[in-house]
């Protein structure tokens, strides 16, 4: 398949203009044009769960690697994409994805243009860092954090800069670290809350990044766990005009990482420079039965908040669990946090699975850690008493 033929005349000479050479235009075209964003970087298919369990081996285990909500989407959210169902012979069969982006605008306070709908967040997420990066401006991202920021970089063959997280820091973003890391960066990408930290970005620190950053950079704030935290988002700077643009995803707290929904939120403008590189985007391309059950619930704002008290909860049950067996972990406001074993991180996981119990994986620069995603208060039983046999 020729991928760079998805790129348009205007696309091909914007991407010239930016520094990237024609032999990179194959690359964009398969890493956008084809829809596969996220699925054709190198490294997806290691990281997938089946480095422990193929999906097909998991029946009856604990699965608390992928960050998933442990039941389905809301009640009204199942009635509502059940429903739709029956209309699945239509390609618009109503108005869902407008009234959709009606609902999200009215409960973030920023107006319906300045928001777009995605099969997910990935397509955004390496569609941001295309239109903003180069080769000569590139990607700052924190270590570790969500791998396909860099995964892309790495594939577009931009500069990318990580900052650590620290201990000193109490393993938060240093947004001074990160300009310094490169003054002259396209994107500056934090997961807040960080993916696999579950630490949070105060809205204070990400105000002095977009108050500080060199201009015509955006700050990328990848916000899938913040319902989580029922913390300020971002998307306040999006409302006040500045150069942000925030991701969300409905397949956290929502229970729909099956369903594919996702959403960008930025200046039309921003949103609009990420839409020239194919001739029909995949904002368009979207399930009704995803639009229907996120409509549904995305407005239930108490249940947000008793899913929240729920994994709150089951969270801190953990936490003391491992605090009285001496386990070290990093203290998270999401649905995942991350375990220090003092030893190599990857027999530890094994030795879970064989427990029946499938816990996450660790990252390059933490190989004695693990991620752990919290599940249901059974699911953290189960964790507890593996934990306790594992360690033993």
């Amino acid at each position: 398949m020729d991928t760079d033929a998805t790129l348009s005349a205007d696309a091909r000479r914007d991407l010239l203009q930016r520094g990237y050479s024609r032999r990179q235009f194959g690359r964009i075209g398969a890493l956008l044009g084809t829809g596969l964003a996220l699925a054709s970087l190198p490294g997806r298919v290691s990281q997938a769960r089946g480095v422990v369990a193929s999906a097909g081996d998991n029946a009856g285990k604990v699965l608390i690697d992928s960050n998933e909500w442990w039941t389905g989407p809301m009640e009204a959210g199942v009635r509502a994409g059940a429903a739709m169902v029956a209309q699945g012979n239509r390609y618009w069969p109503n108005r869902n994805r407008q009234d959709l982006l009606k609902a999200v605008s009215e409960i973030e306070g920023v107006p319906t243009d300045h928001i777009m709908p995605w099969p997910g967040s990935g397509d955004p997420l390496c569609r941001a860092i295309v239109t903003f990066c180069s080769p000569q401006r590139g990607l700052v991202t924190l270590d570790p954090t969500y791998e396909p920021s860099w995964e892309t970089a790495e594939w577009l063959k931009v500069p990318l800069a990580k900052v650590a997280l620290r201990p000193e820091n109490n393993w938060k973003t240093d947004v001074r670290a990160m300009l310094a890391a490169n003054p002259n960066a396209g994107v500056y990408y934090i997961c807040s809350p960080n993916n696999p930290t579950g630490t949070l970005t105060p809205i204070a620190d990400i105000e002095w990044l977009v108050a500080n950053k060199p201009a015509g950079s955006i700050v990328l704030v990848d916000e899938a766990y913040i319902h989580f935290a029922g913390t300020p988002s971002a998307a306040s700077l999006v409302a006040a005009g500045k150069d942000v643009i925030v991701l969300r995803t409905f397949s956290k707290l929502f229970g729909m990482a099956g369903l594919r929904l996702g959403l960008s939120m930025g200046r039309p403008d921003l949103l609009e420079k990420m839409m020239r590189y194919d001739g029909f985007s995949q904002s368009f391309m979207l399930s009704t039965v995803a639009l229907a059950t996120g409509l549904a619930s995305v407005t239930r704002a108490q249940e947000i908040v008793q899913r929240r008290n729920e994994m709150t909860a089951n969270r801190e049950m953990t936490f003391a669990h491992l605090r009285q067996r001496g386990i070290s972990y990093i203290p998270s406001v999401a649905n995942m946090f991350i375990v220090d074993w003092k030893r190599p991180a990857k027999p530890v996981r094994e030795a879970f699975a064989k427990q029946g119990v499938i816990i996450g994986r660790n990252w390059p620069i933490w190989p004695n850690c693990s991620r752990i995603t919290v599940g249901s208060e059974s699911d953290m039983r189960s964790f507890c008493k593996a934990l306790d046999t594992v360690i033993a």
